[in-house]
């Protein structure tokens, strides 16, 4: 046994289930590609400000999570939390506001860092596949990322779960209700470093998830009834879109999620399997982002899907996915001429796109053959120096058991035919 282990709060991703990673993370980007969003892919770190400037300084994932990084003895750096912030930064870097019609549609994939308490669904590096509109104020694009979001979950066959919807107003209805809140807030019992995050924003102590804290919310005033009429137009145009095109979803009137740069749209998608760490995805609206690190004012909606938390929403719904087999082909070699043969029809299966593996080293055909029963190939091909002076290798459909020769020559041929 190795003496180092993963880091606490980090898991291996190993086959076979990295084979349904993989699938989730094509499954969640389909529909995003469908709908001409393209990649981009960000640095894993970041200039510490940009989190602290965009996150939110009151936020837990800036306080108390972010993975920090030192530059010749100076605190400069952080490893992503998220990736909006990324994106955004870099497609202001680059232009690409300027380049054509707005929105700059994106999506991305990569690992996120938080240092967090290590539990079931929730981890100190994770996975998640992100889409960002950026550049136009529009509920038809809210809807469209909502909509891609619930068609990426829905095709990889999850029922069980809840899309939560709200509006945080904008900046002309916001500072009514933050002063509303801020009065509520100052005569319950809450600890000093609630308090402190209440000044900053009062609206993250709607989030928290503390017993205690969610006690004394009972009957604290509510954004929705704060709402400017062009936010309440705007609300009810995502909804009305969202119904008419089959999104079910519940309004939770404190849904706020844990980055201050929300207006208006805010959504989390929720497992009913999962227990504690229950979101699975969110997003929003985040009109005001662009200026907070320095650039021109781009309204702009994302969101992003959790590949971790995915897979377990899998598991409890006892979903498994049809996937390909990683291997087509197995090739069994009896001695070492038979193997140089077959390796050299190996390599030109392989260039064919057929998927194909061979055994290596010393092995007995009993054990070869159980390496090719184990790989999961539909065929096996065998040959011996008999099969070779006749110019054949043995073709043996793994499920049924039958065995034919075929000519070495017609073989690519031959596999190609039956679709593989």
């Amino acid at each position: 046994m190795s003496t180092f282990t993963a880091p606490k709060g980090t898991y291996d991703l190993l086959p076979p289930s990295s084979a349904t990673f993989l699938a989730i993370r094509e499954r969640i980007a389909a529909p995003a590609r469908r709908a001409g969003y393209g990649y981009i892919e960000t640095p894993v770190f970041e200039d510490v400000k940009l989190f602290s400037r965009g996150v939110g300084e009151s936020t837990d994932i800036v306080t108390k999570e972010m993975f920090s990084l030192t530059q010749r003895g100076k605190e400069e750096l952080a490893l992503r939390p998220e990736g909006t912030a990324s994106v955004l930064r870099a497609a202001l870097q680059a232009n690409l506001h300027k380049l054509g019609n707005l929105p700059v549609k994106l999506w991305y994939s990569g690992s996120y860092y938080r240092y967090e308490r290590p539990q079931a669904g929730r981890y100190r590096q994770f996975s998640q596949v992100g889409a960002e509109a950026i550049g136009a104020e529009d509920p038809a694009l809210d809807a469209e990322l909502i909509i891609l979001a619930d068609d990426a979950f829905r095709s990889l066959g999850l029922s069980d779960y809840t899309l939560l919807l709200n509006s945080l107003g904008d900046k002309q209805c916001r500072p009514v209700y933050r002063a509303a809140l801020i009065e509520f807030l100052a005569g319950l019992d809450l600890d000093e470093d609630t308090r402190r995050r209440a000044e900053i924003n009062p609206l993250r102590v709607l989030d928290d998830k503390r017993d205690s804290v969610q006690a004394q919310l009972t009957g604290a005033p509510m954004l929705r009834d704060f709402l400017c009429e062009a936010c309440k137009e705007y609300d009810e145009k995502v909804r009305e879109l969202l119904t008419a095109n089959g999104v079910a979803f519940t309004d939770d009137p404190k849904l706020v999620r844990g980055l201050d740069y929300y207006t208006r749209t805010t959504f989390e998608f929720v497992h009913n399997g999962l227990g504690a760490q229950s979101a699975i995805g969110g997003g929003g609206r985040y009109d005001g982002l662009s200026e907070m690190i320095g650039g021109p004012a781009l309204p702009s909606v994302g969101w992003a899907l959790g590949v971790d938390r995915t897979y377990l929403a899998l598991e409890a719904e006892g979903v498994v996915l049809d996937l390909p087999a990683a291997t087509s082909v197995f090739a069994v070699a009896l001695g070492e001429e038979a193997k140089n043969v077959l390796f050299a029809k190996v390599v030109e299966l392989r260039r064919a796109g057929v998927a194909t593996d061979l055994t290596f080293g010393v092995k007995t055909i009993k054990n070869a053959m159980k390496s090719a029963d184990r790989s999961g190939a539909r065929f096996a091909l065998i040959a011996g120096d008999r099969d070779l002076a006749d110019g054949v290798v043995q073709l043996k459909d793994m499920t049924t058991g039958e065995q034919n020769p075929v000519a070495l020559d017609a073989l690519v041929t031959t596999l190609k035919e039956k679709q593989l």
